[in-house]
């Protein structure tokens, strides 16, 4: 499967972005699809995740109650609302598929074998 990440954007402290993940070659719905993010000087972080079966997902404590992640199995999409959005979100976000993921491994960057190629937020105070 191959992704790309759009959506990004400059946004003042306090407003909204939605990011989205467009894949090809295979359906979406075969696989978990994460949002990731680094910012300059750091790790690439988890953020978001939704599951390929029942539609969990998952959110880490910074972005929980402030982005949602949600997919369109039709249009081969996933999507990541984010509100409240503060300067500390500021990143380039990429999202990533994988198909065989357990539970446990759903936030590890490293166990995913499909990336975007990233989109940059910037939020400005």
């Amino acid at each position: 499967v191959q992704l790309q990440a759009s959506g990004g954007g400059l946004v003042q402290a306090g407003g909204s972005l939605r990011l989205s993940c467009t894949a090809s070659g295979r359906t979406v719905s075969m696989y978990h699809v994460a949002w990731f993010r680094q910012a300059p000087g750091k790790e690439r972080e988890f953020v978001a995740v939704t599951t390929k079966t029942g539609g969990k997902t998952y959110y880490a404590d910074s972005v929980k109650g402030r982005f949602t992640i949600s997919r369109d199995n039709v249009k081969n999409m996933v999507f990541l609302q984010m509100n409240s959005l503060n300067v500390e979100d500021t990143a380039v976000y990429y999202c990533a598929a994988d198909a065989r993921l357990i539970t446990s491994s759903l936030r590890l960057k490293n166990e995913y074998d499909y990336w975007g190629q990233g989109t940059l937020v910037t939020v400005s105070s």
